[in-house]
C-alpha cells in the first residue's frame, strides 16, 4: 500500500473519515429539505437514514450520488448519451482531463458513466474556493473529491502545484486511482475549449523521467461534454461582460448558486464523449519541441479530441447563425426552433441586472453557444494543412 500520509491536506477522505463526516451531514436540518428534492416519493428522513447506513465512499456513492445524477438527468434533461467507453481500460487508471462546463455535472455524469460500466470511479479535482462551510467539505471529501487550492502566493501556488503534482501521478502509476481534471482552471464560460498550457507543466512537475515517458505513464485520456443548453449560461455572459471593465468579484455565496443553478436548470439533451488516450507516437513528437512548444504538442493532441468529440446541438447552429446573421446552418434546425431559441435567450437575459448593455449581452450569449461550431471549423480547416498546428486563442 503506498504512503499518502503527505497530501492529507488535498486527499478526499478515507472511508473511515467518510463515514464519520456524513453521519454529521446526516443531523443537518437542511437535508431533509434536499431529500424531498431529490427523493420526492420517499418519507422527509429518506436520505438521513441511508447516509446513517453508509459504510464506505463506495457505499455513498452507490447509494446516494449516484441516484441523484441519475435525478438530475430525468428531470432537466431531455435525453442523455455516451460515446467511447471502450476507449477506458478498466485494469489501468487513467488521467481523465476533460473540457469543463459544469462546477459538478461535468464529473458527476462522467461517475455516472463509469459506475454504469463497471470501471472504478474516479477522484475528482476541485478548486477549494468551492468548499465554503463544513457542511458542503464533509460531502465533497467524501465524494472522492481533491482539494485544488486557489487564492495564494506565487510561491505557495508553486508548492501547491507540487503536491498536486505528486498525488496524481502516484495514485495513478501505482494503480490506486484514476482522477478527473478539467482542461483549464474554473468552467469554461465562452464556450471555447482550451487547455491551458500551465496545467500541463503542472503534471510534468512530478516526473522523474523524461519528457515521454513522463506523460506516458499519467494515460491521459480527453473527455468533451456537450449540453444542449449551456448551464448557468446568462450567469457565464454576465461575467464576462462586467469583466470588460472591471475586475470581475464574486459575490458570497455565488458559487454555490451556480451549483444549484447548473443542476436545476433545464438542459436538453447532454452527451459525453470519451476521446482516444494520447499515444506514444504523439507524446514522442512532442517531446522532439523546444521548451514551451512541447507543451504546446501535448495540449493541442488534448484539444483535438476534446473539440472532436463535441457533440453540436441545434441551439449551437441556430446562435451561429444568429450571431453572422446567416443561414449557414439552417439545414440543422427549424424557423419554429430558431424563434424558441431566441425566446429562451431574451428570458435569460431578463433575469440579470437591467445596467447591463443588452446587445453586448446579447453577443457574448450567442458565442457561448457559437464559438464550439466555429472551433469544429477551425480544427477541419487546420486539419487539412500538413503537419498541422492548431492555433486558437481567438
Amino acid at each position: 500500500m503506498i504512503d499518502l500520509s503527505e497530501f492529507e491536506s488535498i486527499s478526499p477522505y478515507t472511508d473511515e473519515e467518510a463515514v464519520k463526516a456524513l453521519s454529521i451531514v446526516a443531523e443537518n436540518p437542511v437535508l431533509k429539505e434536499v431529500s424531498q428534492y431529490f427523493f420526492p416519493d420517499e418519507s422527509p428522513e429518506y436520505l438521513q437514514n441511508i447516509l446513517k447506513q453508509v459504510r464506505s465512499i463506495d457505499d455513498f456513492q452507490v447509494m446516494v450520488m449516484s441516484k441523484v445524477i441519475e435525478w438530475v438527468l430525468e428531470h432537466t434533461a431531455h435525453n442523455f448519451s455516451y460515446d467511447g467507453i471502450a476507449n477506458i481500460n478498466g485494469n489501468k487508471k487513467f488521467l481523465a482531463l476533460s473540457n469543463h462546463r459544469d462546477i459538478i455535472l461535468d464529473p458527476a455524469i462522467t461517475q455516472l458513466v463509469l459506475y454504469r460500466n463497471g470501471i472504478p470511479l474516479t477522484e475528482i479535482a476541485v478548486g477549494d474556493n468551492l468548499i465554503t462551510n463544513k457542511f458542503i467539505e464533509y460531502l465533497i471529501r467524501s465524494n472522492r473529491m481533491i482539494k485544488v487550492v486557489r487564492g495564494i502566493s506565487a510561491r505557495e501556488l508553486y508548492l501547491s502545484s507540487q503536491l498536486l503534482s505528486k498525488y496524481i501521478r502516484l495514485n495513478i502509476t501505482e494503480q490506486k486511482s484514476s482522477i478527473w481534471l478539467a482542461q483549464r482552471q474554473g468552467r469554461t464560460k465562452d464556450g471555447e475549449d482550451i487547455t491551458e498550457q500551465g496545467l500541463l507543466k503542472m503534471l510534468d512537475m512530478s516526473g522523474s523521467s523524461d519528457f515521454k515517458r513522463n506523460f506516458e505513464e499519467l494515460n491521459i485520456i480527453p473527455l468533451s461534454i456537450s449540453y444542449e443548453y449551456e448551464p448557468c449560461d446568462v450567469l457565464k455572459a454576465r461575467e464576462l461582460l462586467i469583466s470588460r471593465t472591471q475586475k470581475y468579484v464574486k459575490a458570497p455565496g455565488e458559487d454555490l448558486n451556480s451549483i444549484l443553478t447548473g443542476i436545476k436548470q433545464q438542459k436538453g439533451n447532454i452527451h459525453l464523449n470519451i476521446g482516444l488516450p494520447l499515444t506514444s507516437e504523439e507524446i514522442e513528437r512532442a517531446s522532439q519541441c523546444d521548451k514551451n512548444d512541447r507543451y504546446q504538442w501535448i495540449r493541442h493532441a488534448v484539444d483535438l479530441r476534446v473539440i472532436e468529440g463535441y457533440k453540436l446541438w441545434k441551439t449551437n447552429y441556430i446562435a451561429y447563425d444568429l450571431l453572422n446573421q446567416g443561414f449557414k446552418y439552417s439545414e440543422h434546425y427549424t424557423a419554429d426552433e430558431s424563434e424558441a431559441f431566441v425566446s429562451y435567450m431574451e428570458h435569460q437575459l431578463d433575469t440579470v441586472e437591467k445596467s447591463l448593455n443588452r446587445a453586448d449581452l446579447r453577443e457574448i450569449f450567442l458565442k457561448i453557444y457559437a464559438n464550439p461550431v466555429l472551433s469544429k471549423e477551425l480544427l477541419a480547416e487546420q486539419l487539412e494543412l500538413p503537419g498541422w498546428k492548431l492555433q486558437w486563442g481567438r
